[in-house]
């Protein structure tokens, strides 16, 4: 290994670290250096690394443009290398800028192409996560059903790879998908399975993203009271990780305990 090479490396397993805590700008700063480097040793393979990483650090700060140019130069260096397995992966990354942009056609396309290279190279891990892309896509132009079938296949593949997190997330997608649907017992039954899961495993962000669709359930069904328990238990969660719906959330709690204070009064 080179010097360039191991300073790229080390570079990335900061921008890595920063990445995971929430500090994009550091990240951002570590993943630039390296691409510096990168560039000037040439080496293919660790220019994809470096580029995935910048690609993925655009995104979730909303520069679309900028991660749309990343991804692209790592798909075609992976081209470039025969590298399918990464190629699927790229593929997925720049549907999910689509679907982010609201953009679905552009993003069914692209997951249906990642999905083909998925398959043959009999990557199920990324499979799993690609169905429930699929499933979005699905329930954000009205195909209900479609929805529910792709991320029931999700579900599937996350329990035989024994990812818990992935199963949790399965079910309440399929519960949020019921609600569409005004099926809100078997929603209810879904989001309980999805919070059960993620208390076991201590994920409170689960735990609370399984709440919130419960809190819907609960609203439409006109039973107040265990809307606002469960959503203020949701604020709660809000407040500790200090996430962007905060104050829309405690808007709604204010909401609906009003509501709740009016339909006892009568």
């Amino acid at each position: 290994m080179t010097l360039r090479n191991g300073l790229s490396e080390e570079l990335n397993r900061q921008g890595n670290e920063h990445f995971s805590k929430g500090y994009y700008t550091e990240a951002y700063t570590c993943y630039a250096k390296a691409l510096e480097c990168d560039r000037l040793s040439g080496d293919r393979r660790a220019l994809v690394a470096t580029l995935g990483n910048l690609g993925n650090i655009c995104a979730v700060s909303g520069r679309r443009d900028s991660a749309q140019a990343h991804y692209q130069e790592v798909l075609e260096l992976q081209k470039i290398l025969g590298d399918e397995k990464g190629i699927g992966t790229t593929l997925a990354n720049l549907g999910n800028l689509r679907a982010d942009a609201g953009e679905w056609d552009r993003a069914r396309a692209y997951y249906l192409e990642a999905l083909d290279l998925m398959t043959k190279t009999h990557d199920e891990t990324a499979q799993a996560v690609l169905f429930s892309d699929l499933g979005l896509v699905a329930r954000e132009t009205g195909h209900v059903e479609e929805a529910i079938r792709c991320y029931e296949r999700s579900l599937t593949l996350m329990r035989r790879l024994g990812n818990q997190a992935g199963v949790a997330d399965a079910w309440r997608m399929i519960g949020r998908t019921y609600v569409i649907q005004k099926r809100y017992q078997d929603a209810i039954a879904c989001c309980q399975t999805s919070e059960s899961i993620a208390e076991r495993l201590r994920d409170e962000l689960r735990t609370g993203g399984a709440r919130y669709v419960l809190v819907q359930c609960y609203e439409e069904m006109g039973q107040l009271q265990e809307a606002v328990d469960l959503l203020e238990q949701v604020v709660s969660m809000d407040r500790k990780y200090q996430l962007p719906k905060l104050e829309e959330n405690t808007q709604r709690l204010k909401l609906l305990r009003f509501r709740l204070a009016g339909s006892v009064r009568a």
